[in-house]
């Protein structure tokens, strides 16, 4: 019983150190975010290295609250030969909101801070979307079928805008985190699923991302996450619940992927293609649910 107690003590000093590292930070990027709204590059391009440090340093403070409040023992392996300037498209399996905490911990000072494709509309979110944008979160420009059916003319546009807004990244090293799954796995969904430890990927997403910024893009960093006592809440996880974490990266060639028979950039427009893209990807999964399946084996 006291021990419990102990341990929601914990958890609750470990989220509150969370939002006031949260709130401290934000007041400089929001601030930062507005100056990098001056028109002159190579201001904005002196301005994004300093957002960058302080999303960095976010994160390292972050890591650290969780070295202070819980003894996870961390199994990682795959990350010695990552670098800080090179450019990654990162995919995992989701289990959990610890996963984007596991994530930022082992990629850390090792990848470019990890961002996300956002929906344009979300750039309108006060503060949050100029921070986004100022961050350099690519925002998907994506038509609707409906919309498509109506407007013919316009199809393939937003791939094109898209392209346009990527442009920077071809001489600025970045990290796009996509989680092919779509969302959490449940127990729910997992009974729906051909794999016993993952949902079914979706090719979509992925296909969007290396249409968009394939040639940008280097490596495709494979990434597996396993909770061998569970999948922990996020509070398990501040409360120091989480013994044990494991974590395997695996390390492909951007270049061999777009250059194979899985891949075309015309998947959206031939059927074809998408299935061979979707076998692939299925292929990468049927993998990842073997390994997972060992791991869960071995304790």
């Amino acid at each position: 019983m006291i021990k419990e107690i102990g341990r929601h003590i914990k958890g609750t000093l470990s989220v509150i150190a969370y939002f006031l590292n949260t709130i401290f930070w934000v007041v400089p990027i929001v601030l930062l975010s507005f100056l990098k709204l001056i028109p002159i590059k190579p201001w904005q391009t002196f301005i994004s290295h300093l957002l960058d440090g302080c999303a960095t340093s976010w994160i390292s403070i972050n890591n650290l609250n969780q070295t202070i409040s819980s003894k996870t023992d961390w199994q990682v392996e795959g990350v010695d030969q990552l670098s800080l300037n090179d450019w990654y498209l990162v995919i995992s399996n989701h289990q959990s909101w610890v996963d984007i905490l596991v994530l930022q911990r082992i990629f850390n000072r090792k990848i470019p801070f990890l961002k996300f494709f956002l929906k344009k509309e979300l750039i309108w979110v006060p503060f949050l979307g100029i921070a986004w944008w100022a961050l350099d979160f690519p925002f998907m420009h994506r038509h609707s079928k409906s919309f498509l059916a109506k407007n013919p003319h316009m199809k393939g546009k937003d791939l094109e805008t898209t392209k346009k807004a990527c442009e920077k990244f071809q001489y600025k090293p970045v990290s796009i985190m996509n989680f092919v799954e779509g969302t959490r796995r449940t127990e729910h969904k997992a009974r729906n699923s051909t794999f016993k430890h993952l949902l079914k990927p979706k090719a979509g997403g992925m296909a969007f991302v290396l249409n968009a910024m394939g040639t940008q893009l280097h490596k495709l960093l494979n990434v597996t996450i396993h909770y061998p006592d569970g999948v922990p809440s996020f509070w398990d996880f501040v409360c120091g619940k989480v013994k044990q974490v494991q974590v395997n990266v695996e390390v492909l060639s951007i270049e061999s992927i777009l250059n194979s028979d899985a891949f075309g950039m015309d998947y959206f427009d031939n059927p074809t293609q998408r299935v061979k893209f979707q076998a692939w990807l299925n292929q990468l999964w049927l993998q990842k649910d073997t390994d997972l399946e060992q791991l869960t084996e071995s304790r």
